[in-house]
């Protein structure tokens, strides 16, 4: 395993990610931070994480870089540390939407050891599922890091082509959104049926929590879960009949597909190397 990881960008996910391997038992001066706002590495100097606004003194030290940046400046903030990769070479790990391994690859100077990884956000609460990447220089020792980096916030599942990555943006990287639009529309819902807000607002969100907890623990598919819970003639069948004459499936189908689509076009238009 890794001595030292590298955070560029100290942002949500990087705070996320570095809680979670101190939780996991990785000491928390091993854990290096750096951003172009002191104030953002203010919090993780108070931990006992080592901060800098110096990238280049980051990539000196560590043995995974970890890439926590905004897509748009990928490239400005990559180029200047292409000498100190190329020297290093270390495991280098993207979190950033969009960016293919080619164009990372090339902004730093050449072919090194890369993972592409799409969080999302309940890593915050360490309860992340994050699909994974890995170039083909990624040696089975550099995957087993990228796992325990990742895995030290949830889930944590390979893929073995990388477009798949938009296959996993579109499930899991984009999926709590759609889960919290459905939560709003439960709650809005709640309220027209005659209940006060905090009262569908608390119902809707444990209803959620405990349905995902039951498919987590199930031994058979949500399919069978909700034909369990769908007694003929009654009540949810109603509400179930309701949303296939609505075209739900459908519907989640486009979303699904239009959120993957748009993860493509980002390859192209963040990814450039030109």
């Amino acid at each position: 395993m890794a001595k030292t990881i590298g955070f560029i960008g100290a942002g949500n996910m990087a705070t996320a990610l570095a809680g979670g391997l101190v939780a996991r038992g990785w000491a928390a001066a091993d854990i290096l931070l750096s951003d172009s706002q002191p104030a953002a590495l203010a919090a993780h100097a108070a931990r006992g994480h080592t901060t800098t606004t110096d990238n280049r003194e980051l990539a000196q030290r560590a043995d995974v870089l970890v890439l926590a940046v905004k897509p748009q400046v990928m490239a400005s903030v990559l180029a200047p540390l292409a000498d100190l990769a190329q020297s290093r070479r270390p495991l280098i790990i993207s979190i950033a939407a969009g960016i293919p391994v080619a164009s990372l690859a090339h902004w730093l100077g050449g072919d090194l050891p890369i993972v592409r990884a799409m969080p999302n956000t309940p890593a915050l609460v360490q309860a992340g599922a994050t699909g994974l990447y890995a170039s083909p220089a990624v040696s089975a020792a550099q995957k087993a890091e990228a796992e325990a980096i990742l895995g030290a916030v949830g889930l944590t599942l390979w893929v073995d082509q990388e477009p798949l990555i938009d296959a996993v943006t579109a499930v899991s990287g984009s999926g709590p959104a759609y889960f919290f639009y459905v939560m709003e529309a439960m709650m809005a819902a709640g309220e027209e049926l005659g209940l006060d807000a905090a009262t569908a607002r608390a119902l809707t969100l444990q209803t959620a929590l405990g349905a995902a907890q039951m498919a987590i623990a199930a031994d058979v598919d949500p399919a069978e879960l909700r034909r369990r819970v769908t007694s003929p003639g009654g009540t949810t069948e109603r509400a179930i009949a309701a949303f296939d004459e609505a075209g739900l499936r459908a519907i989640f189908a486009r979303a699904l597909g239009a959120c993957a689509a748009r993860g493509a076009e980002l390859a192209v238009q963040l990814g450039k190397t030109e």
